[in-house]
């Protein structure tokens, strides 16, 4: 470490341009990184070239979408060195199991099934229980869950090394093991730990290093973006940026994105409370801004219309076959991944929140949501440097 902390360079900072990423996704940006390492069969989408060095480092803020970060960035003095406005765009649901998983496979959320924070596990009985994505169940093999090879496993069986470097606690982890396995772990909780051991994880060429960070998640969840809370965790993200960039190992390439955006709730309704919205339900899955809504059999249609007549223009309500239809889990929907969505899946629109009856206290007592389909919750930053 000595020697490579006396070598000086610039830092070259730029957004990637939105004339190269209309549209593009988390699962995009994860296979062109490991295509510019020398992956094959990942297909470099963003064309964004060979690794200058052999060393790339991505660094995920849980929850910075791009319309927080245009608001907010001026506050922050490592900002400055970033030009731009443009975006990626988070896969359906917005949110982080379904993103994450994507960016560890490289495929889209009809393929891996990661399909958002909570879906009934198939054939568990009526009416069935919830699998959470991220506190997980141990009856539920999570590599049978997630089937498909993770660009981690595909890289280590290539000679590039892969480092997974975030919060001691999720190693280990069912959610890991599903979505991310294939990678060493580094357990860091402070900021230097995680400055070091993403600085060690880059040694050797050809290698990529994932940090990921979720405190401002946290504070948005609870206090609301923009909260004094939710800048104090901005600070500690400007924090860790700044550390990063000062002791990456020369010719680097550091990618910073999100895997969501977030809203502050302005209307909630709790399902089945003065409403006919629990007719025919038998589970509520999903999050408040993306509902799993799981029927008795042979009443979709009927339920369907009760949904749109109530909601009406504040929420799309798809049918199962609507939603794979739709395209928005991509062109390919696997047998597991229907049999895990929901009958209907409701997606509220505008600040609207649709509250889980048994989770009232939970999902009413938080400020930020995400899931959904508004720009704020789908558009995310992708930001680049080079040391």
């Amino acid at each position: 470490m000595g020697e490579e902390n006396e070598e000086k360079s610039g830092v070259i900072v730029e957004f990637v341009r939105q004339d190269d990423l209309v549209s593009f996704q988390l699962s995009d940006l994860s296979n062109s990184i490991f295509s510019s390492l020398g992956l094959a069969g990942r297909p470099d989408v963003l064309g964004i070239g060979s690794s200058p060095a052999g060393r790339e480092c991505l660094l995920l803020i849980d929850g910075m979408g791009l319309a927080a970060l245009n608001e907010y960035s001026h506050l922050f003095p490592i900002f400055k060195e970033f030009t731009g406005s443009d975006s990626l765009t988070s896969h359906f649901p917005s949110t982080t199991a379904t993103n994450l998983s994507s960016l560890g496979t490289g495929e889209l959320a009809g393929v891996h099934g990661m399909l958002g924070y909570t879906v009934r596990v198939p054939r568990s009985g009526e009416p069935g229980r919830l699998l959470n994505a991220l506190k997980w169940d141990e009856r539920v093999d999570p590599l049978m869950w997630q089937k498909s090879a993770t660009n981690f496993e595909r890289a280590a069986a290539s000679g590039i090394s892969a480092t997974h470097i975030a919060a001691k606690r999720y190693e280990g982890s069912g959610f890991t093991r599903a979505a991310l396995r294939g990678c060493s772990y580094a357990g860091a909780n402070q900021l230097s730990e995680i400055i070091s051991s993403t600085r060690a994880a880059l040694r050797t060429a050809p290698s990529f290093a994932y940090v990921y960070l979720n405190n401002l998640d946290h504070a948005g969840h609870e206090a609301g973006v923009g909260s004094p809370s939710w800048l104090t965790a901005m600070q500690v993200v400007a924090d860790l940026m700044k550390g990063l960039l000062e002791n990456l190992p020369q010719g680097t390439r550091m990618w910073v994105t999100a895997d969501h955006g977030m809203i502050n709730v302005n209307e909630s309704i709790v399902i089945g409370e003065n409403n006919p919205l629990m007719d025919n339900v038998t589970l509520v899955g999903g999050e408040p801004r993306a509902r799993h809504i799981y029927l008795r059999e042979g009443t979709q249609a009927a339920t369907q219309k009760i949904w749109e007549d109530y909601l009406g223009d504040r929420a799309q309500v798809f049918r199962k076959s609507e939603l794979v239809e739709s395209g928005l889990l991509g062109p390919v929907v696997t047998e597991d991944s229907r049999d895990r969505l929901g009958d209907l899946t409701v997606v509220p629109a505008d600040q609207l929140i649709l509250i889980d009856p048994s989770r009232v206290k939970q999902e009413s007592s938080m400020v930020g949501h995400h899931g959904g389909l508004t720009p704020t919750e789908l558009e995310i930053p992708l930001l680049i440097a080079q040391r």
